[in-house]
């Protein structure tokens, strides 16, 4: 009796599992035993997980993989005409030194004995990239906020704060644990140009390496405003100042350009 109790609930258990993995969908694996067996839950190099099993996730499915595109290859970066500008090659190329000082791979690089950071990079002396300033009514009040430069203080944190220090004034972790030194103050160098300071990230400079396969180029402008503000406190002062609501508007985000007056980013005539 027991014998066929045992065998009665064994053969119910196999018929429940066997029904339970019979599913409509022809590419389902049905009911999967132990799946970790041999789907790795890690994340994965080279994987794209704006869409995995099934979900998709629309804030990763358009962000760039670790996948480095072909050298001479323009990576898809949306359909917004601003953003793409920014992303397209760079007119400056690292000079030829770089080749061996920095290590740079895939690269394209100027002619022999051209500096061009003292040159080209120093005439560069705008930033294209125009700042996202947040403006809130509450009544008579306007409270503004530059979504730029938060983003950009995450970028810092994360990829310069260890050498050049949270203030931008060399005394990073690194250099107070005896790593490294010779690093700048920040402060002290804001005759530099907007171009020399993205060149700098971008292509490396000193002893510090290139930075063009950890951040794209949105990201290096984005810094380079953060920058500015370690030597001038009220860098983004008239930004903020410029950026209006519409009539009607309670919210918005406001695209502002930081260009001094006397600076005028080039054109098609003035280049």
């Amino acid at each position: 009796m027991k014998i066929r109790l045992v065998g009665g609930l064994m053969l119910t258990a196999i018929s429940i599992v066997l029904f339970e993995s019979c599913v409509s969908d022809k590419d389902s694996s049905g009911l999967e035993y132990m799946p970790d067996m041999y789907r790795s839950p890690a994340i994965e190099p080279y994987v794209d997980y704006g869409e995995i099993r099934g979900r998709e996730n629309a804030d990763l499915k358009m962000q760039q993989s670790a996948l480095t595109p072909p050298h001479g290859a323009i990576p898809y970066y949306g359909t917004n005409v601003e953003d793409v500008k920014l992303m397209m090659p760079w007119s400056i190329l690292p000079s030829a030194d770089f080749k061996l000082t920095h290590g740079l791979t895939g690269f394209d690089f100027a002619k022999n004995g051209l500096n061009t950071y003292e040159v080209d990079a120093l005439a560069w002396n705008w930033n294209p990239l125009m700042m996202d300033i947040e403006v809130v009514k509450t009544g008579e009040t306007m409270d503004r906020k530059n979504l730029t430069l938060d983003n950009a203080k995450k970028l810092y944190a994360s990829n310069c704060m260890h050498c050049h220090g949270e203030k931008g004034d060399g005394n990073g972790p690194m250099m107070k644990s005896g790593a490294f030194n010779g690093v700048p103050n920040y402060a002290d160098k804001s005759a530099l140009s907007d171009g020399q300071i993205f060149y700098s990230i971008y292509y490396g400079k000193g002893a510090m390496g290139s930075h063009a396969s950890q951040l794209n180029k949105k990201e290096i402008w984005s810094l380079v405003h953060y920058v500015r503000q370690f030597q001038n406190p009220d860098y983004d002062k008239v930004a903020k100042e410029s950026a209006i609501l519409k009539k009607g508007e309670e919210k918005a985000i406001v695209k502002v350009t930081a260009m001094v007056a006397s600076v005028v980013a080039p054109t098609e005539d003035n280049k």
